[in-house]
């Protein structure tokens, strides 16, 4: 299926590793000019290594001042953004009884206010432009609580409301707003989350995965490039329809209906 994204202006939040890395290859791959914005300078510069014609921009994106002086780098290189795809941040997972008030802002500073510093100026720029795409990447512990992901599944869960509303919003002004709710993926982050389940049932690493993907009645987990091929679909005009909707990619984990 041709997606019709070639010569497409695309900022990939998050792009220098996992699933934001295989969105970069993936928009490359298709013809789209592509910028990938990362805290890490060192990350950047691997992640280009494999991407070298996209362009990489360090940026701490819990500073909304910070976020836009990206924005505004990356249009002055690149031009107008058509599709931004967030995919930055991760809020750490704590057990109930150590979460405190700092630790609840934090996973909101981490994950949240990671996509909204950025989605803000973006979408009022392209509703200036009268069109635009924005994928969300958000994990799907903002729709099953896991007593270890509160804080972090509560920063999801706002940022899918966020995805509804922002859709609804701006619709009339040719923008739209998609979220994606990936599950278990092949990651370092979810690598990151399996550790820390293993040191909270004291079992090894092995075991703790086993028992995930035991839980997925597709048998595995999903590949960066399987979410990555979801996330070019919906920013595509394939997906013109599409809008205000959160999809959950999980492996049927989670059966329910929404």
């Amino acid at each position: 299926m041709k997606l019709s994204l070639d010569a497409k202006n695309v900022l990939i939040t998050g792009g220098s590793k996992g699933i934001g890395l295989a969105c970069a290859m993936g928009f490359v791959a298709e013809g789209a000019r592509v910028a990938i914005c990362s805290r890490s300078l060192v990350n950047l510069d691997a992640a280009r290594a494999g991407v070298p014609s996209a362009l990489g921009f360090a940026a701490d994106l819990t500073d909304a001042d910070a976020a836009g002086a990206m924005i505004d780098a990356v249009e002055a290189q690149l031009g107008p953004i058509d599709i931004l795809v967030n995919s930055a941040g991760a809020a750490k997972r704590t057990p109930p009884d150590e979460l405190t008030p700092a630790i609840w802002r934090a996973a909101m500073d981490a994950k949240y206010f990671t996509y909204i510093n950025v989605i803000d100026p973006v979408i009022k720029r392209m509703a200036a432009r009268g069109r635009g795409v924005i994928v969300n990447v958000i994990g799907a512990g903002g729709k099953v609580a896991s007593p270890i992901h509160l804080a972090g599944g509560a920063a999801n869960a706002a940022l899918m409301l966020a995805t509804a509303g922002l859709a609804t919003a701006y619709a009339p002004r040719g923008i739209r707003v998609v979220g994606v709710n990936p599950g278990l993926t092949e990651t370092d982050r979810v690598n990151e989350g399996l550790a820390s389940d293993a040191r909270l049932a004291g079992i090894s690493l092995d075991e703790a995965r086993a028992r995930a993907i035991a839980r997925i009645p597709l048998g595995r987990m999903a590949s960066p490039a399987e979410v990555a091929d979801a996330v070019l679909f919906l920013a595509s005009d394939r997906a013109s329809y599409l809008t205000g909707v959160n999809i959950t990619m999980d492996g049927a984990t989670s059966p329910i209906v929404i």
